[in-house]
């Protein structure tokens, strides 16, 4: 239950009494090295992938702040959602989401996936809209010990262990999955935004309540404002 898509590089694919969320890893992808911490930074490493990226847009920084609040914004055809990223217990991955978003990678992009049995989350961050593409990198996961995903988180996809890299998914109800995923954020604004969107259903195309949203969702961009 590692994969949550339908090739999706980030939640878990469908089991019949289980969906998780996943981002299809390619054969070449190796799980990335555990950042090291040294005072209020981290050091992390993004490794290549193998594989071309979905969007050229190079490698974040190494260096990685555990302090201060971000707050990202994904502006969508559907309304705005809110998400208060924490740099503390994820500082890579939140590193890479900032750098990300900055480079404009999420622009005009699909989320692709909705799950409306077994699991309740949208899946977002892939330029493709088809669950596979990623930035060309992948990166080790973070914060999870005890991890668990009420509504309201937001954690990272991904293909394996140590294979994130710019798919996400958005829990809009209280969700059960193996503390595999990184969660990195918490939803403060938009909520009913995502339940909307789900109470639409999806296309439904693998029979388990999984697909494509019924209701097409365009992220517009995100920005991230930090203090």
């Amino acid at each position: 239950m590692r994969h949550p898509s339908r090739q999706s590089r980030f939640l878990p694919a469908l089991v019949l009494t289980m969906i998780g969320l996943s981002a299809c890893a390619s054969a070449q992808s190796r799980a990335a090295t555990t950042p090291t911490t040294v005072g209020g930074t981290i050091s992390c490493a993004y490794s290549p992938t193998g594989q071309p990226a979905a969007r050229s847009v190079g490698k974040p920084p190494t260096r990685a702040s555990q302090l201060g609040t971000s707050i990202a914004t994904l502006t969508t055809n559907q309304g705005a959602i809110v998400i208060k990223l924490d740099a503390a217990k994820a500082p890579c991955t939140v590193n890479s989401f900032v750098y990300l978003a900055d480079k404009k990678y999420f622009d005009s992009t699909p989320c692709h996936r909705l799950t409306t049995a077994g699991i309740f989350v949208l899946q977002c961050g892939d330029p493709t809209g088809t669950g596979s593409g990623g930035p060309g990198y992948q990166f080790a996961d973070e914060n999870l010990s005890g991890a668990v995903y009420p509504a309201g988180t937001v954690a990272m996809a991904n293909g394996g262990p140590g294979t994130n890299g710019s798919q996400f998914f958005l829990v809009y109800a209280d969700t059960t999955l193996a503390p595999n995923y990184t969660p990195f954020g918490t939803i403060t604004g938009g909520l009913a935004v995502i339940s909307k969107i789900a109470a639409a259903g999806s296309d439904n195309s693998n029979g388990q309540g999984d697909g494509k949203p019924n209701v097409p969702v365009q992220i517009t961009n995100v920005t991230v404002a930090t203090s």
